[in-house]
Parts: structure tokens; sequence; C-alpha cells
């Protein structure tokens, strides 16, 4: 079954980029197509077009697709009128539907759409109970979203994790690391920045591919950057793990 659904794949895809690419699509047929399947005719400008699948089409996971990109944006949209960075995370999002139907379909995106506006849970409300006229709200087209802008200390703490690991990758990137290299990183900063680089280390050094992280001076060598962060002057090193 998998080699069949990638057979067709390839098919589909020499055919579609045939009229702009003729040679390319041909070879590619050729090699994937013609060459494993007998049946096959023998080029891909002879062959007829594939037909679609209406059998194969999940309707309702399209359907849950929709909803989940559209509360996304109104998500995001909340997020910018309120001035809350995507990197912070919330408790909360409040989502009014325009059908009761519509709860099942975001039960099943419900992770994806969590992920997407970096919050902790979805609570669906009647569209009364939002009032779009505060900041932190969305609507369009019968649809509203409501963000609890609540910070806790854990979330705030969560918040600068994600932002030091933010910092980190970029300042990879300007000192010409490789995607894969392991570095050391190092960090002087105030109380707040050193608990956070303590209870969220796993998670820095997971995402940044920090072999350690170092409190004190960056290594002689090692890329720096000093900038703001939650109110602390911070200086972070990275030296690449020969």
């Amino acid at each position: 079954q998998a080699y069949a659904t990638l057979h067709r794949c390839l098919a589909t895809t020499s055919h579609l980029i045939a009229p702009l690419m003729p040679f390319v699509a041909e070879e590619m047929y050729r090699n994937l197509v013609a060459g494993q399947d007998a049946s096959a005719t023998e080029s891909v400008h002879l062959s007829r077009f594939p037909e679609a699948d209406r059998t194969l089409i999940d309707q309702r996971l399209m359907e849950a697709t929709r909803l989940a990109m559209r509360i996304a944006s109104l998500g995001r949209a909340a997020r910018a009128r309120a001035g809350i960075r995507v990197r912070q995370p919330l408790a909360k999002v409040s989502v009014a539907l325009r059908t009761p139907e519509e709860a099942s379909l975001l039960d099943s995106v419900r992770e994806q759409v969590q992920d997407e506006l970096n919050v902790k849970g979805i609570a669906v409300v009647a569209l009364i109970e939002i009032d779009v006229s505060q900041k932190a709200t969305a609507e369009e087209g019968g649809y509203a979203v409501a963000l609890d802008t609540r910070i806790t200390p854990e979330l705030a703490d969560e918040g600068l994790a994600r932002e030091l690991v933010h910092r980190i990758q970029n300042m990879r990137k300007s000192a010409g690391f490789e995607l894969m290299d392991r570095i050391v990183t190092t960090y002087q900063a105030g109380d707040h920045v050193r608990r956070v680089m303590a209870s969220h280390g796993d998670y820095i050094r997971q995402e940044t591919l920090s072999e350690t992280l170092v409190e004190g001076a960056p290594a002689e060598g090692a890329y720096q950057e000093k900038f703001k962060l939650g109110g602390e002057e911070v200086v972070l090193g990275v030296r690449r793990v020969s």
C-alpha cells in the first residue's frame, strides 16, 4: 500500500511539472515510474493526466484543518493587538465557534492550535462571553478568540527560556556554526536569567545543542553578544565543541 501511494505521488508530480520542466519531468518519470511499472507508458508526455481519487479525500480532516488555521490566525491577531510576543506562553485561549459541531472538529486539532498559539489550554465558549472590544481579542466571520493575558511567574520563566533559546540560535547562525554542531554556552546575567538557566536548563541545552550552560565570562575565541532581556543585562557566549 505504501509503495503504491508513493508510486502515485511520483507519477502525479511528473505530470504536474511536465508543462514547465519537460526534460526534468521526463527524467523523473522514466527513472521512478516507467522504470518500475511495466504497465506505465514510455514517456510522461504520452500518458494521460492522473484523475483524483475522491474516495481518498478526508473531508472531516479538511474542515478541521481550515478551522485550526482560522483560529490560529485570530489568535495571532489577538496577540499582536495586545502586544504579547508569540514566544511568551499563555495559560488559555477562549474560542467562540459558529456551530456546536465545530467543537468536535476543534478537539481533533486541539494540540496543533495550542502549539501554534503557545497556550496551555483551549476553552470553547459562547460568542456573547467574549468582549471583542478588549485588547487581547479578535473576531471574524462569526468566530472570536480571547487570550488570557495573566502571566504567572512560571509562564514568565518559560517565556524567558524560549527567548534565550531564540537568542542562542541566532548567535549560532551569526557565528557560522553548522546545523548539528555541538556548542558550549556561557552566560552572565542577573538573578532572573540565572534562575531560568537552572530551572529550564534541559530545554535550553536540547534546543540549542549546548553540551553545557556555564555561568561566567565567554571563553577566549567564543562568539558573544550583550543585550537586555527581562530588564536585565545579559552577556551570552557560544563556542563550538571541537
